[in-house]
């Protein structure tokens, strides 16, 4: 859902679209995989036996939060 605005310059009203203000802290298995650059899940998996990637295991799902992900592209 996108936000929209108003702005009047010099007499004339324009419309302004707004990116939405919601911020997401984890991802599930495949949206993680995308923002990894589109690694398949298979490779997650095997990402994740190796130790290499640290999924949140509390849920039904694997939850990667993006500081993890982060971490993980920046080594």
């Amino acid at each position: 859902m996108q936000k929209s605005g108003k702005r009047q310059a010099n007499g004339v009203e324009e419309k302004i679209a707004t990116a939405p203000t919601q911020s997401v802290g984890a991802l599930k298995l495949k949206p993680a995989a995308q923002y990894l650059g589109g690694l398949s899940v298979p490779t997650m998996h095997r990402l994740i036996k190796r130790g290499l990637l640290r999924p949140n295991r509390a849920l039904r799902h694997l939850v990667f939060p993006i500081q993890e992900l982060d971490r993980f592209l920046n080594q």
